[in-house]
Order: C-alpha cells, then structure tokens, then sequence
C-alpha cells in the first residue's frame, strides 16, 4: 500500500479559512511567501524576485511583513502590489484556475497517480484546518488521515489547550502538526521547549498522538538558528520519550547538501538518528523547480539517508498539490519508486507507505471499513 504522508486539502483561500478573518489568514500566507521555493515575478515583464521583498530585512515576525496588499489570485499565483508594480508568487501550480483544493481533487489524484492512502497535514497559510481536514477524514476514512493544528506559540494556554481536546476527542484527529513559522506572528517571544509547553506535550503524550514537525530556521532563518531548534527538538524528544515524531520536509539541503552530499553537524545526527524520529522525503517541493526529473541530485542524497540511518526511519511524501507548481503528482512519486534502483523491495515498501501504516494503522481502519 502507498501513503503519502504529506498532503493537503483546503477552502477557497479568498475567505478566512477557519481563520477569526481574512486578513489574519492572508498575513499567515504572506508570511510563507517571505522564504517560499516557488517563482515569484513581476506581472508587467516577468522579472524575477525574491519573496524577501515581502518583508523589511532585520525583522522576521508579523511586525515585519510589509503593506502590500497581499491578495488571493487566480492560475496558482498569490498576487500582491509595491510601488504600484503587481507580483505574482506561482505558489500552486498554474492549472489551479482557483485557490481551492476539495478532497475530491486529491482522491483524483492519488487514483490517477497510484496512491492508496494520504495523510492530510495542516500550515495556518491553508487555513485554520481541523474541521475541514475532520471533514474530508471522516467522507472518506479508507482514503484520508488527518492531522490537527493547534496556535504552537501559544500551545500551553487553555484556549489552545481547549481546542487540541475537541481536535481530538470530537473531531478525531489522529496526529498534530507543529511548525515552527508560526511562532512569528508572536515575535518569537517563546521556544517551543519552555517548561510552559509541558502541559501541551504531556497531553499529547497522553493521547498517544504523533508529532508532525516543521523546523523553520527561526528566529534568524540561518544554519545555526536551525542548529539550535533541532537540538531543542532532541531535549523534548528525551523528555517525552513516548511520543512518536516525524520530522517534516526533511533535513534542508540549503543548509546540508549544498555540495550535493549530506555533511551533518554532531549535535544534527544525533538528533535525527532518535529512535521515535521519522523523516519525510520530499525533494522535489524545494528543489523540483532548480533539478530536472527524476531528480539525480535527489536520488543521491535518499541514497546517502538510506545508509545513514535505515530505509525504515525514512518516509515519502510529496506536498500535494503545491508539488505540482514543478512536477506531476506522478513524478513526485516515481522518481523513488521507479529510479532509486538502489532500494530494495521491502525498503520501497517501507518507505513509500509500510513505515506510517505501522505508525497510524491505516490498513486496520481500511480493513474495518471494508467489513
């Protein structure tokens, strides 16, 4: 059984999304936009730029993104304004004719790219998701699994608290994602492993949940500020020894690989070769748009992960459907399942689904619904 372990679904962006409003869910999307892989250009000649224009350079919170009027548009392109010049990001690919993926377009493409399961991942840019990523669980639970989102910088506080609990017990979440980013909409005015989170972490500890998370390089969005976050992740891992985690998008090539080979810092391995840490292998969402198909750079560095720490910690996942703004869905999936040839069967078949399987138990609940 194939599982992709990262995917989305998600309303009409042009709304709140769940948001309390539009405007804080378009501060959230511009604030992805700031460091975002995808092509961002001048609408009047096509001149590329860098998202960096999105924001004043010195500060990386929500104080420091610019009045642009940011906006939602049209063909996969998040459109905003400087100096009465209009951008385009090309965020989704360019057939989305509108900013809305339903469940019924991902089960499409999973049918038409040969993907039995996915897992519905969340980001505040998407919205506020649980309860469209309950809904789209619960119309079709052979099909879906979905994470919940919680406010991460303010995670230890009881209306997040509150809302983790009905994610949970009334919505049937089965996994929460925690990213990082989010934390600038506060400043950065706290890290995730302060003892105020305990209350968070003990709870998800308690319900025997699996912790997806995103490692932004905050507060600095540098390799040392990344350093630094992984090895608070590794203290937490230690301190909450039963929860279950997976390190989503992977480790940064930007910070890594740049030489086309992995060269890891001590306190980085050690890390990531913890026992309850899964890490998703998803190349082609930041590098598709830089490698050509079926990605020789990326086979590489799979390889290289593969003996650095065993086919079973690693995990495919793709990033539908922004994936699509470089490659197919297909492309996505078959640059490892049909080229890295240095993989044997069984690591294929852990890697491109067996390993969540065992995690979330997706081919019991397929099996009871059957029944």
């Amino acid at each position: 059984m194939i599982i992709d372990c990262h995917a989305h679904v998600f309303q009409h962006w042009a709304g709140a999304c769940g948001h309390p409003s539009s405007e804080i869910h378009r501060k959230y999307m511009q604030k992805v936009q700031t460091r975002t892989s995808a092509r961002v250009f001048r609408a009047c000649d096509g001149k590329e730029v860098s998202g960096a224009v999105l924001f004043n350079s010195g500060d990386n919170s929500w104080a420091g993104l610019k009045d642009v009027d940011f906006r939602v548009g049209n063909y996969g392109r998040l459109d905003f304004t400087i100096d009465g010049e209009d951008y385009h990001s090309q965020y989704m690919p360019v057939g989305m004719q509108q900013m809305v993926a339903p469940p019924e377009l991902m089960l499409a493409q999973m049918d038409y790219a040969g993907v039995d399961h996915s897992l519905l991942q969340t980001g505040w840019g998407y919205g506020a998701m649980n309860d469209y990523n309950a809904f789209a669980q619960n119309q079709y639970p052979d099909r879906f699994t979905a994470l919940l989102n919680v406010d991460e910088a303010r995670a230890f506080t009881e209306d997040a608290l509150g809302e983790f609990d009905r994610a949970h017990r009334q919505l049937g979440l089965k996994g929460v994602y925690f990213a990082l980013d989010a934390f600038a909409r506060y400043g950065f005015d706290v890290t995730f492993d302060d003892r105020r989170f305990d209350v968070f972490w003990s709870k998800i500890d308690a319900a025997s949940l699996p912790v997806f998370f995103e490692i932004t390089a905050i507060p600095h969005y540098d390799e040392a500020s990344y350093i630094a976050n992984v090895a608070r992740l590794h203290g937490l891992m230690n301190r909450f020894r039963n929860i279950r985690w997976v390190l989503v998008m992977g480790p940064p090539v930007g910070f890594f690989g740049r030489s086309g080979s992995w060269s890891f810092p001590e306190e980085v391995l050690a890390a990531y070769r913890h026992d309850n840490l899964l890490i998703e292998l998803m190349f082609p969402i930041t590098w598709g748009g830089a490698w050509e198909y079926p990605y020789v750079e990326a086979q590489v560095l799979v390889r290289e992960m593969r003996d650095l720490f065993g086919a079973a910690k690693l995990i495919w996942g793709s990033d539908m459907p922004n994936v699509e703004r470089f490659c197919t869905y297909r492309q996505s999936l078959d640059y490892m399942r049909r080229h890295c040839s240095f993989l044997s069967a069984g690591e294929k078949d852990a890697i491109l689904g067996g390993t969540l399987d065992a995690m979330l138990g997706v081919s019991a609940r397929r099996a009871s619904k059957a029944a």
